[in-house]
């Protein structure tokens, strides 16, 4: 039986308030050098609070990397695919690259967490290589890069370069959302590359 006070308003703020900390330390400390006694100071609560709303520490930091890719997943959803030609294709990918940005650079603490930290970071970055290969079979086929290199290798090397990105440009505030999605498809789309197979 859960123990602390009743679930109400101020324990939806006091929830709120343990997944905030508990994603700081999380990122700053790492998951095993982070302990409940260290949130719940942080937030300024007690334990019995936070036996409340979760079971344990890997619970909660499970809740974290389930949010993270929920998140992800559901930029994915909200977009699209069709009738998204080869012209339409670099607008299309940098639109998109940028919300993927947007997004680690409004929640750093549970990128960190969700993109880098965790082991289910590889699950993570599997599920948006599957995403853009998805969108490159369907509607990018024609499009020059395409036409030479493998959908899947050409979607890893996108993650790979998404992931770098974020960690050395992004996290660090040298470059914007914007600019780095423009610079990811001047390397991979720009349509005026002449690309010859060796």
């Amino acid at each position: 039986m859960a123990r602390g006070r009743r679930v109400n308003s101020c324990g939806e703020k006091s929830k709120k308030l343990l997944l905030k900390k508990a994603i700081e330390l999380f990122s700053k400390h790492g998951y095993h050098q982070t302990k409940i006694s260290d949130i719940v100071k942080a937030a300024s609560l007690t334990q019995p609070t936070f036996y409340l709303y979760f079971q344990s520490k890997e619970s909660l930091f499970h809740d974290l990397n389930e949010k993270f890719q929920t998140d992800l997943v559901e930029i994915f959803t909200n977009v699209s695919y069709e009738n998204v030609d080869a012209q339409q294709g670099n607008q299309f990918i940098q639109e998109n690259l940028k919300r993927i940005f947007d997004y680690f650079l409004e929640n750093p603490h549970l990128t960190k967490i969700g993109f880098y930290d965790s082991e289910q970071s590889t699950v993570v970055k599997e599920m948006l290589v599957s995403r853009i290969v998805q969108l490159i079979n369907k509607n990018l086929e024609d499009y020059p890069v395409v036409k030479y290199v493998e959908a899947t290798v050409l979607a890893e090397s996108l993650v790979g370069s998404l992931e770098r990105l974020t960690l050395t440009n992004l996290l660090t505030n040298k470059s914007t959302s914007e600019k780095l999605a423009q610079d990811i498809c001047m390397i991979y789309f720009a349509p005026e590359r002449v690309l010859v197979p060796q």
